[in-house]
């Protein structure tokens, strides 16, 4: 089996290749922007609230107080309920194109495949941890950091893999992820294909066209689902999922495509689905019922090219991968595109509409 996060690595290069003539050996490295991304507010226009992006502070970007450690502000895109929201025009075409037959695969579980962890590890950072120089192939739309790099940090698909090798550093007591995409250490510091810092209480994108660690410019963190949400009974946020191709265009609150093709069938970077309130999860096991629950609730983000429906979760030893298996249950046709632009106060930032 080729987990989705590989084989989202090895799409992405095969793309970046495709559209730019570049060689590459090795490990796959993640797409520069195409030279003019599409921002595609949906099946709705955004009000005049929506400005030009600038990095820096503004007002869109400005941390909340208020907000818990979290998955950013419990005012954020990423927490907002999209139960109740109106059908995308292009639902239909959405699913096909990733897989109306193909089945939802939980990327993540306990044990280990081919040596290593199932899933997008988080390394929780301690306090006073040191920092260090990163070095990136795509500076130019990476955080410069530094980035608090224990040296024991947690690999994805361990220390010897050739995959996507995301670092996913959480830092609670400054409430912040580092994530770097394609990270190897180098010396006394680490190399990687690209690099972003998140601020958990903020609601600040990256500038317009920016990757991240993750071909839709968003934090892969975010979008993971992790144990201790599902233990305590509930997951708040919308969940990461990979597709097959994307179109060379992202939609609020992606930042950034990583396709060269403009088939209008294909789903754009950032765009949010939701399992249907039709689906009867009552069955499922706990873990997979949460889960499930989440996505009716929250929904789910193309944040990646790769295996269809391949949801991103981090590793632990405490999953079921039983229960987890029941999500395979789920299908493409269980799913519907969502049309979230009328949530959005400005396409520079994460916060929702009041209400």
């Amino acid at each position: 089996m080729l987990s989705g996060s590989r084989a989202a690595g090895w799409r992405r290069l095969a793309a970046l290749t495709a559209v730019f003539g570049l060689a590459a050996c090795g490990s796959a490295t993640p797409e520069a922007a195409p030279a003019s991304p599409v921002f595609v507010p949906g099946s709705a226009t955004p009000g005049p609230s929506a400005a030009v992006a600038t990095p820096g502070p503004s007002a869109a970007a400005s941390p909340s107080s208020a907000a818990a450690c979290g998955v950013f502000p419990a005012d954020s895109v990423w927490r907002a309920d999209v139960s109740k929201l109106p059908v995308h025009r292009s639902s239909a075409a959405y699913v096909s194109s990733i897989g109306a037959a193909a089945h939802m695969h939980p990327d993540f579980g306990s044990g280990t495949w081919e040596g290593a962890p199932i899933g997008i590890p988080v390394t929780k950072v301690k306090p006073g941890q040191q920092t260090v120089k990163v070095s990136f192939e795509y500076a130019s739309e990476s955080d410069e950091g530094p980035y608090p790099v224990p040296t024991d940090a947690k690999v994805e698909g361990g220390r010897g893999s050739d995959g996507d090798r995301h670092v996913i550093l959480y830092d609670a007591a400054a409430c912040k992820v580092y994530e770097l995409y394609a990270a190897y250490p180098s010396g006394s510091g680490w190399r990687a294909g690209s690099g972003a810092i998140f601020d958990l209480r903020s609601h600040r994108l990256r500038p317009a066209g920016w990757t991240s660690a993750d071909a839709a410019g968003l934090s892969v963190f975010a979008g993971l689902v992790r144990y201790e949400e599902v233990a305590a009974g509930r997951i708040g946020h919308a969940l990461r999922i990979t597709v097959p191709r994307s179109r060379n265009s992202y939609v609020w609150p992606a930042r950034h495509a990583a396709s060269g093709s403009s088939d209008a069938n294909l789903p754009p970077m950032g765009l949010r689905l939701r399992l249907k309130a039709s689906v009867d999860t009552s069955k499922l096991p706990r873990q997979a019922r949460i889960i499930a629950e989440a996505m009716k609730t929250y929904g789910v983000v193309v944040a990646d090219n790769g295996s269809p429906w391949y949801l991103s979760g981090a590793p632990d030893e405490r999953w079921s991968n039983d229960a987890l298996r029941a999500l395979k249950e789920l299908q493409g046709s269980d799913f519907e595109a969502v049309d979230v632009s009328g949530l959005m106060v400005s396409k520079n930032s994460g916060a929702v509409r009041p209400g």
